[in-house]
């Protein structure tokens, strides 16, 4: 416990980058991108399966680029999207040399980690709820908290023994009840016209957070491996620290642009 607090402390400049938003906070995203495509590719290769990383940087680069110059042209997402997945159907055109799952798991880290990850930019990007940011680290950080204490306390029955057998149905009660209030007391103070919305985000984000993490969990099983990586001590890798941010990113997004604007 002591090495995931003093780990979870170090991340804390990390929210310097989230405040200060813009560059700063698309930097930190392609960051995350990077590592966490070389992280998810590495657990791939362990079971003999090689996606391609140059097809999937590749992919990233064009992804922000198009974010640059052409933001408001949402239609050229889709075509990157179809390009994307294009790109890692060609790459097995080598039968001979690769496999059909070297393809697909290109697929999945294009979409799993490059495009899930880049919802952060665009909830940045929504102008006047951009302050929204917010919600996903709370809704993603305080339901892994809240869900780690109080299964560690009061847990008694397994949530998912076969994926991840710490996880108790206790600690997921927990953790979703904890965003919720961290979510609601966010709302509050800081955007009370909208507070109910930060509830709704809350209770929304802590499903789809644990929702992430059993997720990276069931992926690392398949893979045959523990961490992602050894980056952050205490916590593994990028993605191990960043698989539920994977997951609530796109439910605030969608959240702000389908139901307030």
């Amino acid at each position: 416990m002591k090495t995931r607090i003093i780990s979870g402390l170090c991340m804390v400049p990390l929210l310097v980058l989230v405040y200060l938003g813009g560059y700063w906070l698309t930097a930190m995203c392609i960051f995350v991108g990077l590592v966490g495509i070389r992280e998810f590719f590495n657990g791939f290769k362990a079971m003999d399966i090689h996606p391609s990383e140059p097809i999937a940087y590749v992919s990233m680069f064009v992804l922000y680029m198009i974010n640059g110059f052409w933001p408001q042209y949402h239609e050229f997402i889709l075509a990157w999207l179809a390009a994307s997945i294009m790109a890692s159907s060609i790459y097995i055109f080598k039968i001979n040399e690769r496999k059909l799952e070297d393809g697909m798991a290109t697929m999945l880290g294009i979409i799993y980690v490059v495009f899930f990850s880049y919802h952060v930019v665009l909830v940045d990007q929504t102008q006047e709820y951009s302050i929204l940011i917010w919600l996903v680290l709370l809704s993603a950080f305080c339901t892994d908290i809240f869900a780690y204490f109080t299964g560690f306390f009061l847990g008694r029955h397994k949530l998912c023994p076969n994926l991840s057998p710490k996880k108790t149905i206790e600690g997921a009660v927990g953790g979703t009840i904890g965003s919720v209030i961290c979510c609601g007391l966010f709302g509050y103070f800081v955007v009370p016209m909208i507070w109910l919305h930060c509830v709704m985000i809350g209770f929304i984000g802590a499903i789809l957070s644990q929702c992430g993490d059993l997720t990276a969990s069931a992926y690392k099983r398949k893979m045959g491996i523990k961490d992602y990586g050894n980056l952050i001590p205490g916590h593994g890798g990028i993605l191990d620290r960043f698989d539920s941010v994977l997951f609530t990113a796109p439910v605030v997004y969608y959240y702000i642009v389908i139901i307030l604007l």
